[in-house]
């Protein structure tokens, strides 16, 4: 405690023992999960073969970023009749998931499986609820190391926070007690505000309605306006817009513990669009899981989803999710956002993002980047790395040398972020972190 201390403020030293002693404590996912989920682009329609040989692809070529877990659907029609266990489909798994999950294991890989807190799942095939602790055990005995729980089919068991907690509570108990460590992720849409009761039972969890593969359109079927109160989060909900929803929520969000904005989506947006996909899923500590056909990948998508800096900022071990700092409508539409994100060795992640339908030219002031910290902040020095820029070794992150007072005339094209680096080139603010009093006065060091 001593050490603790001595290096952060007592208001954050009391938020770190918060997050210690409150936190789901499986000891998972200490930084977002990372990996594939074979839903949005094969539903229902994959097989042992498939499931094989895009853990290959990922074993190869992504693992070296942090890419690890996986998630698919499995099941039979039906439960073993005589035991209650759930089964999978002997055609397209005819050795067993057991067999499936050894041979990604193999591959030094995870195994994810998914399931439903409902009487079946949105797929159709039976669901988990009333079935917790037999479905936790079959899991633990192939040798899953992931669960992506859903919620259709509730049977009516939401409504309240408690309700949802209730249900899902279950499982969590159901796979701690295997004694076999299993990330949980929640996938309830953000019904009944899960980032307040999620938190002690889950690894991550679904704060929105489901994504669609567009920037920024409105549509009916996801309606609410916000995620604090909404009463339907439905689906098709345009990326922008989860951005918003994410907004307020990264207060709940930390080690072992996190808003998952959804899976990557990859084939309706441009490619702009996807590097702001990509940089805000980092930025806002969602876990990052590919939705796309591994084994059919285009240059832009490895582009995108290999940008080490950007992977480093979600994998970062500070855990803290970026903040925005202002939101400012235009008038020819959308409109430019500014955000801050607190990494390890007081260094910074700042983005602009621009919704707006046209290029914009615009002024990023370090008042604002640093506008609740102290005046140190606010006045120093940073040496500035453009995150989407390669430097002379074909490297992300290009050095832009060091600036004071803010970055001028940054140009943001339509539907693209800008990502910086911001490092204190002070040796005393990289020392002592953003919580760093003023330095004492020099005459008050020399008598020291």
């Amino acid at each position: 405690m001593k050490l603790l201390s001595s290096t952060l403020s007592y208001p954050s030293l009391l938020f770190l023992l918060s997050r210690m002693v409150v936190g789901y404590n499986n000891g998972l996912a200490r930084t977002p999960q990372m990996g594939w989920n074979t839903w949005n682009r094969f539903g229902c329609d994959i097989d042992e073969e498939l499931i094989v040989e895009s853990a290959k692809v990922v074993a190869e070529k992504l693992r070296i970023y942090g890419y690890e877990c996986y998630s698919v659907g499995w099941h039979d029609v039906s439960r073993d009749p005589n035991t209650g266990a759930p089964r999978c489909d002997p055609e397209r798994f005819p050795n067993g998931i057991k067999a499936t999950s050894e041979k990604v294991h193999a591959l030094g890989l995870k195994v994810g499986i998914y399931s439903s807190a409902g009487r079946y799942t949105c797929g159709g095939r039976f669901g988990s609820l009333g079935y917790e602790e037999i479905d936790a055990k079959t899991y633990a005995e192939w040798g899953i190391d992931y669960l992506k729980y859903d919620n259709c089919y509730n049977e009516g068991q939401s409504g309240t926070p408690l309700i949802s907690f209730d249900r899902y509570a279950k499982m969590s108990r159901a796979l701690n007690a295997t004694g076999r460590p299993i990330l949980y992720s929640i996938c309830n849409w953000g019904e009944d505000q899960p980032w307040n009761f999620a938190t002690t039972i889950a690894n991550s969890w679904r704060m929105s309605g489901d994504i669609s593969d567009r920037f920024n359109d409105f549509d009916e079927r996801c309606p609410c306006t916000d995620m604090l109160d909404c009463k339907l989060s439905g689906y098709h909900c345009a990326m922008a817009r989860i951005i918003d929803f994410a907004a307020p929520l990264g207060q709940k969000a930390g080690p072992g513990q996190w808003n998952d904005l959804d899976m990557r989506k990859n084939g309706g947006m441009t490619f702009d669009e996807y590097v702001t996909h990509f940089s805000m899923w980092a930025l806002l500590k969602s876990p990052l899981m590919m939705g796309h056909d591994l084994l059919n990948m285009s240059n832009e998508t490895w582009t995108i989803i290999t940008n080490t800096e950007i992977i480093a900022i979600n994998q970062d071990p500070n855990g803290q999710p970026g903040t925005r700092l202002w939101k400012r409508p235009l008038p020819e539409g959308g409109d430019l956002q500014l955000w801050r994100g607190e990494l390890v060795n007081s260094s910074f992640a700042v983005a602009l993002v621009n919704t707006s339908p046209e290029e914009q030219v615009v002024d990023v002031s370090f008042e604002d980047v640093f506008r609740d910290l102290s005046k140190e902040w606010r006045e120093a020095t940073y040496t500035v790395y453009d995150l989407w820029e390669k430097d002379e070794k074909e490297e992300w992150g290009k050095n832009l040398g060091s600036m004071s007072g803010g970055m001028r005339g940054i140009t943001v094209i339509t539907h693209k972020t800008k990502v910086w680096k911001l490092v204190p080139v002070s040796r005393y603010l990289r020392k002592r972190g953003r919580h760093a009093r003023s330095p004492p006065p020099l005459t008050q060091t020399l008598r020291m």
